[in-house]
């Protein structure tokens, strides 16, 4: 399953074959990486429509040659209509995970691409919106294979997912799921891609496009106005940065968990020493990965409702607090929430050294699974995330962010390196961008630390309590330490899962080659020029 490294002055990495295509040839058209990225990310909201859609979110990192990071959040907040008293009066305790009523905030893809581009244009990006679409597009028009992945993918909550407006005329073929084969031709999908290729991406929140959104996200009984689409913008936002020894990480602030991503690795480094693949290496991260989630859950939040800093939480003093109450013995017992989604991280590097990091996502599979039937966007079900109890850390307001999984990682290694990696996989997020950025800092090459196997600690979805989950390619012996340290060991039975993320890493060597590769566990690869 080891993946071979691409070495070309430029490449791609995208967990779908088609969206590294479309990246690639962008790249040898002479667009830069986020012209590349923009044409990933059109492509794969088309055939990877189980891991994200236009009707969804992104998060941006670039990186200029010249060492400045760029930050964009491009996630939409919760609609007018979308409040406390309303879900009450409908008998909920909970937001319902599926249908109209979890459709509920707006979706900021489509707006985080245009934000891109206006700074790609300012880095000297020429090529047109019609060229990066154009695969999406064809995509649409012509048909495409329905992946391998969204073959075995289990969604949760089926009953629900399949009464969904829109979701069984879309995604499966008279009332049955699609079989290793079948092709799909969205062809509203299609049309809603050009309308925005020959108007411009506003058009999604105030044009022809927005209103025809905005009156079927009524019709099902969305709590999303046109008004709120109209409001939404895309942000540009100041990256969380954090120095370890020989490298500074980056990822992105709230409403994201970056700061957990970054706390894991900071907290992970008081605790000195360790071997690679040994019981300190896993059990290190496992302990960092619970003390990083406790001050995330406290924490993380709509970035305008913080009641501290992000910055605050990275310093030398909370980081040594936090692992000197780690026991490098045995393990703490912490209740971890159930995070799941799935997602999709992408990454670009151009020959200039313009460097992306991104990640798109509808938050779980197939999202609300409400197919809008006028422009064919499937919506996104990230509302899930908040809290009908208004002492919450997250409570539902109109205007409100979302506690958002997401969160792009760049790592600019003293040397002269720079590297754009990540993964999707809710909770698992920050825990696979640690066992894959540890592994290369330990001498691993990018293919070796990609393919090398991963745990996750959490709950399972349906589960009540919480385990360790391991791919079967672990040494035994490892496990048994685990175990007797009392860890919940759970082998999956499986030596390469989708469970256990679909990551990514590009690095830039000091002699200007770029190398990348791709997750074996999806349907994509890395590509360059």
């Amino acid at each position: 399953m080891l993946d071979t490294p691409v070495f070309a002055s430029a490449a791609v990495a995208a967990p779908h074959t088609l969206a590294s295509e479309a990246g690639r040839a962008v790249l040898a058209e002479g667009g830069n990486a986020i012209e590349a990225m923009v044409a990933m990310a059109a492509t794969i909201a088309v055939v990877y429509p189980h891991m994200n859609a236009i009707g969804g979110d992104g998060f941006w990192l670039v990186h200029e040659p010249g060492g400045r990071m760029h930050g964009i959040e491009a996630c939409g907040p919760a609609g007018s209509l979308a409040t406390i008293e309303r879900y009450r009066s409908r008998g909920y305790d909970v937001i319902p995970s599926r249908g109209p009523e979890s459709a509920l905030t707006v979706a900021g893809a489509v707006g985080g691409w245009r934000l891109a581009l206006d700074l790609s244009r300012s880095l000297g990006g020429r090529l047109p919106l019609r060229d990066l679409l154009a695969d999406a597009i064809s995509h649409c028009r012509e048909g495409y294979a329905v992946s391998a992945s969204e073959l075995r993918t289990q969604s949760n909550e089926l009953e629900a997912l399949k009464a969904a407006p829109g979701f069984l005329s879309s995604f499966w073929t008279d009332g049955e799921p699609p079989k290793a084969g079948a092709r799909r031709r969205p062809t509203a999908l299609g049309a809603t891609l050009q309308q925005l290729a020959d108007a411009g991406l506003d058009d999604f929140y105030r044009g022809d496009i927005g209103r025809e959104i905005a009156a079927d996200l009524e019709r099902i009984g969305a709590p999303v106005t046109r008004t709120d689409l109209e409001a939404y913008r895309a942000q540009a936002v100041t990256p969380l940065s954090l120095k370890l020894p020989g490298l500074t990480v980056h990822n992105l602030p709230p409403p994201t968990q970056g700061l957990a991503s970054l706390l894991i690795l900071g907290i992970f480094e008081k605790l000195g020493r360790w071997k690679l693949d040994s019981f300190e290496h896993h059990h290190g991260l496992i302990e960092a990965t619970k003390r990083a989630f406790a001050i995330r859950d406290r924490h993380v939040t709509d970035p305008s409702r913080l009641k501290h800093p992000s910055a605050d939480f990275l310093t030398e003093a909370v980081l040594a607090r936090e692992a000197a109450a780690i026991d490098m013995k045995r393990a703490a017992t912490l209740p971890l929430k159930n995070g799941d989604g799935d997602t999709i991280w992408m990454g670009a590097i151009d020959s200039t050294g313009l460097s992306v990091s991104y990640i798109q996502s509808i938050y779980w599979e197939y999202g609300s699974g409400c197919v809008l039937p006028a422009t064919g966007i499937n919506w996104q079900n990230r509302g899930q995330s908040f809290s009908l109890d208004e002492r919450a850390a997250n409570p539902l307001a109109p205007g409100r962010k979302p506690f958002h999984t997401l969160n792009p990682a760049f790592a600019r290694f003293d040397d002269g390196r720079i590297l754009s990696y990540g993964a999707m996989g809710g909770d698992g997020q920050p825990q696979f961008q640690a066992q894959i950025l540890t592994r290369y800092r330990a001498g691993q090459n990018l293919a070796t630390a990609i393919d090398a196997p991963r745990w996750l600690f959490g709950k399972t979805w349906g589960a009540g309590s919480t385990a360790l989950r391991l791919e079967n390619r672990f040494d035994p012996s490892l496990l048994e330490r685990l175990d007797a340290a009392g860890h919940p060991v759970t082998e999956t039975g499986l030596p390469y899962s989708d469970g256990f993320g679909h990551a990514g890493m590009l690095v830039k060597h000091q002699k200007g080659h770029v190398e990348a590769v791709h997750d074996p566990r999806s349907d994509g690869d890395a590509r360059g020029v």
